[in-house]
This record gives C-alpha cells, structure tokens and sequence, in this order.
C-alpha cells in the first residue's frame, strides 16, 4: 500500500480558500473563457479583456487566478486552455463539465454554508435556500422557476461524463428488457438503446419526470425502443417481465432501510434468470476516500434527503445479502469519478470476469 503523503502548510492554501478557487472556475465558465481561448489560442490579456468586455484589471486577476489554478497556461504574453480542457472540448464534455459548475453556483454552493449545522442535526438544512416545507430537495426546485431545469440538465451531464461504467463495463449480451427504476429524463435510457440496438428499456418514475423524459424520447427518435411507466418507486409494486432492473443514481439518495426495500422489491420483479444492476458513485470500504466522493458529501448532506449518502461498495453487498440475492459482483472501468456497478443476481451465479 502506497504511504499517504503528510499535510503541509501549503497544502492548506486550497482549503482556505477552496470557495474563492470554484469562484474562479465559474467566473471562467460564465465569462466564456475557454469557448475563447479554444478559438483563439494564444490571446494577450489586452486580446482576452477586450473579447469578454472586462476592464483589464478584472482581467488580470482573472488570468491570474485560471492560471494559477492551472485552467489556462501562460506562455510569453499569450494564454491557452489547460490541456484538460481542450481535451474536454475535443470529446465533447466540455459543454457537460459547464453545466456541472453552473448546478454547483446555483444550487449547490449557497447551501454547502450549512453543511455543520445539518450535521449537527442530522438533517439536509441546505433546504433553506429554497422556499417551500417539503423536506426534499427534488419538490423544492419545482416550484422554483428556472432552478428544475437547471438541476436536471446538470444531473443529465454528470450521467454523461460517468456513463461509460454502465453502457460499456456492462455486458449486455442476455439482456433484452430492462426497467429503469427512477430514470428521470430517460437520459441512461437513451444511451442504453443507442449503444446497444437490442435492448428495450422502460423508465419508470413519477409523472412530472416522465413528461421530461418522453420529451426526451421523442427528440432521440426512440418511442418504438423506450416505453415509460408512471409508478412511485416506494408506494407501487413494479411490473413484470424484465431481465434486468436498473437503479441509476437512485440508492445515494435514501437511507439504508429504504434501499433494501427497493433492493427488494426489484428481487421480487425481476426474471429469476435476470439481474439487477446498482449505478452509481462509491465511497471505498476502508472510509479513506476518494476524495471526489468526500467532497461530494457536503451535497448529500445539505440537499437532496435527509439521508443521502455516497455509501462504501460493502454496504450495497451487505442489503443485497439481507435481501436474498444469490451472488453479486462490482465492475469498474476506470476513470476520474469513482462510479462502478454492482451487479446483483437473484438466483444464478455472477459470470467471471
């Protein structure tokens, strides 16, 4: 096992003021910085100030801050794009890492400041930036106009940027239906059926999500391979005659008791031949780390529920146990957002590999 290198007293400066650096990040983002220097790599800063309408100033300790951040290179008198983020505009994720700054600006960041008084009690205060009395974040944001949107479009590009575990780690050979339990805007749906022409998936979810996801269908020209199924994930029993039940970043949300509840509703509706498959991001069993996963908890502790976690892989194993499942196995394919799999089988044993 590799030594953990010691904290130093430089190593503070990003804690101290972690806040100020994602400031510099959306500044970039809302500025249009990087749609900039991707089209005119090289730019002086009296080139970049005039471009963004910014006193040259403002745009000097706005380099200052990309630069220093590693965001943008300084070369000569001239600024490019990091590396990173051409490559994110060569694969097409920059526009989804942008989106993903903008639901930490707008939804995110404001309630993270509660993150020790809802430890404290145990519950998501990060609620009190959103009017209303319900005790969930999802019900908040609909009646706020703009900020629903806002949050499913940023939820649609983190399952973007973490799909390649669930569309390619996964073999899909003997799979031919599969029902997608809380599938919101059919996003995985989509990308399902895209890459694997056999399949057939049916979103299940509450009506108000199913309007955004038969939108969705329906510009992706795939009524005929994608069905929905309005359904309360908990109060409803799910419908028969699938070899496969996905839950997609579902099982973060709840607590422990709930998820063995749905971990055991999805054993009761799925082919006894099939399989279930756990999607989403993971904590290590040793509770070290990763530190995407600690940071993503302020999150999961201010917002969505009350009991939203980012669980270790060996809680997940543990309810499939509990619930009677025969055999289960994790799969990850790499990557810089800890997301995996953990697929589960009611009565046959998991293939190797």
């Amino acid at each position: 096992m590799t030594a953990t290198p010691h904290l130093t007293m430089a190593d503070l400066v990003p804690l101290l003021f972690g806040h100020a650096a994602f400031q510099q990040l959306n500044a970039a983002c809302e500025l249009r910085l990087p749609e900039l220097l991707h089209e005119r790599p090289g730019s002086t800063r009296e080139e970049i100030a005039k471009e963004l309408e910014l006193p040259e100033r403002s745009a000097a300790v706005l380099l200052l801050g990309t630069t220093s951040l590693r965001l943008t290179v300084k070369q000569g008198d001239g600024y490019t794009n990091a590396s990173v983020v051409e490559a994110a505009f060569d694969d097409g994720t920059w526009t989804n890492l942008r989106d993903i700054v903008e639901f930490q600006a707008r939804i995110a960041y404001a309630p993270a400041a509660e993150y020790t008084a809802s430890l404290r009690a145990g519950e998501n205060l990060g609620l009190r930036h959103f009017p209303g009395r319900t005790r969930d974040l999802y019900s908040r944001l609909a009646g706020t106009p703009g900020l629903e949107e806002l949050f499913y479009k940023g939820m649609n590009s983190w399952s973007r940027i973490s799909n390649p575990v669930l569309i390619d780690g996964v073999d899909y050979g003997g799979v031919r239906r599969i029902l997608d339990i809380g599938g919101g805007g059919g996003l995985n749906a989509i990308a399902l059926v895209t890459a694997h022409p056999h399949l057939r998936v049916t979103v299940l979810d509450r009506p108000g999500a199913l309007e955004v996801a038969e939108h969705n269908i329906r510009e992706a020209g795939l009524t005929d391979r994608i069905d929905t199924h309005a359904a309360d994930i908990f109060d409803d029993e799910y419908p028969l005659g699938y070899d496969c039940v996905l839950f997609a970043h579902q099982l973060v949300i709840w607590s422990a008791p709930q998820n063995r509840a749905l971990l055991a509703k999805a054993l009761r509706a799925v082919d006894p031949t099939g399989r279930v498959l756990i999607f989403n991001a993971f904590s290590d069993d040793d509770g070290a780390g990763p530190l995407y996963t600690a940071l993503d908890g302020v999150y999961f502790t201010t917002l969505p529920f009350e009991s939203s976690t980012i669980y270790p892989w060996r809680a997940y194993e543990g309810w499939l146990d509990e619930c009677g499942y025969a055999a289960h196995r994790r799969i990850t394919v790499g990557g810089w957002t800890p997301h995996g799999v953990v697929e589960a089988y009611p009565t046959a044993v998991a293939p190797s590999g």
